[in-house]
C-alpha cells in the first residue's frame, strides 16, 4: 500500500486521483451510461456510484461514532465477506441519475471527504485506535489504511476499467 508522508500528501493524492478517475467518464455517452460491456463487471452509472457509496460509509462511520452510536461495519445487513448485496444497494441508490449528474455529485462527495478528512488530526490519521471503526479489523487499523483502499486505490483500479469499457464499448462488445 502506499505510504504517505501526512494528511496533505493524502489529502493531493485523493484529489489527484480523483480528478484523473472521474475525466474518464467525460466522454462516455449518457446512452451507455447503463450498458454492461465484455469482460467489465460494472456499468459506468455503476463505477461512479461505487465509489460515492464508499465515501458516503466511511463518512457516516465517523458520524455515527462522534454520536454515540453503534457503527456496524462495513453497513447494517452487510457482512465483509458478502459485498455484493451491498454494492448493489450503492448502484440502486444512484441509478435514477444521469452521468452528468453522477460526475458532479462525485466531485461534490469528494469535496465533502477531503473537508472531513481535513478535520482530522495527524496522529487521528496514522495512529491506530484513534477510532473505533477504524480499529474494528483484527489489524486494528488507522484511519489513514480505510480511507486510502476507498479511494485512492479504486479511484486507480476502476479508472482502468473504465478505459478497458471504453475500447471495448469503441469495438462494438457487450453482453446482456
Amino acid at each position: 500500500m502506499q505510504g504517505y508522508e501526512s494528511k496533505e500528501g493524502l489529502i493531493v493524492e485523493i484529489e489527484k486521483t480523483a480528478a484523473l478517475f472521474i475525466g474518464e467518464f467525460m466522454d462516455v455517452a449518457e446512452d451507455d451510461k447503463d450498458k454492461l460491456i465484455g469482460a467489465v463487471d460494472r456499468t459506468p452509472a455503476q463505477m461512479i456510484a461505487y465509489q460515492l457509496g464508499w465515501l458516503d460509509l466511511i463518512m457516516a462511520w465517523d458520524r455515527d461514532e462522534a454520536e454515540g452510536k453503534r457503527v456496524v461495519t462495513p453497513c447494517e445487513g452487510y457482512k465483509w465477506n458478502n459485498l455484493g448485496g451491498l454494492y448493489q444497494s450503492f448502484y440502486d441508490r444512484f441509478s435514477s441519475y444521469s452521468l452528468a449528474e453522477l460526475r458532479d455529485l462525485f466531485k461534490e462527495k469528494v469535496q465533502a471527504f477531503i473537508q472531513w478528512l481535513d478535520g482530522f488530526t495527524e496522529d487521528e490519521v496514522f495512529k491506530p485506535g484513534s477510532r473505533k471503526w477504524a480499529s474494528s479489523t483484527p489489524s486494528n487499523w488507522p484511519v489513514r489504511k480505510w480511507v486510502h483502499i476507498n479511494t485512492v486505490a479504486p479511484f486507480k483500479s476502476i479508472r482502468s476499467k473504465i478505459r478497458k469499457w471504453k475500447k471495448l464499448n469503441a469495438t462494438g462488445q457487450s453482453k446482456g
